[in-house]
């Protein structure tokens, strides 16, 4: 599963069984972390999911930042929790890649209010095509 954490909304992606396609799967609104990581908890268990990719919201000259550590503490709260699934995490780069869904979407003459409302899922889903294309190149 694909994650992109925002500030306020958790982005979720899945792929499939190949692992050659991700797709953009659900939006968890932020409330507290504990709320956050129940409703996270919930869904990978619910899914099967067997990994993770997580979004890593590097600065644009590559250096990690506020939202690096913010990021970091959220996986590494998530795994202190002892009915978290212990699952492997990919941290993967994510530069601009909110801005390429948000691109794709204006071409697409999607309404602002709809871009909203699936741009986070969206962004996900490009980070996990990210590591999924990656994989299928080595």
């Amino acid at each position: 599963m694909g994650l992109d954490l925002g500030t306020k909304t958790i982005g979720m992606a899945t792929g499939d069984i190949a692992h050659s396609i991700a797709t953009p799967f659900d939006t968890i609104k932020r409330k507290k972390f504990g709320i956050d990581a129940d409703a996270l908890e919930a869904v990978l268990q619910r899914e099967n999911i067997g990994g993770l990719v997580m979004g890593l919201p590097l600065n644009m000259d590559g250096s990690a930042g506020p939202r690096v550590q913010a990021t970091q503490a959220f996986v590494r709260n998530c795994f202190k929790r002892d009915s978290f699934p212990d699952l492997p995490v990919l941290m993967w780069d994510e530069r601009l890649s909110t801005a390429a869904v948000e691109r794709t979407l204006i071409t697409a003459d999607t309404s602002r209010a709809k871009r909203a409302l699936v741009v986070d899922k969206m962004a996900a889903a490009y980070i996990l095509q990210g590591v999924l294309d990656f994989l299928q190149s080595q």
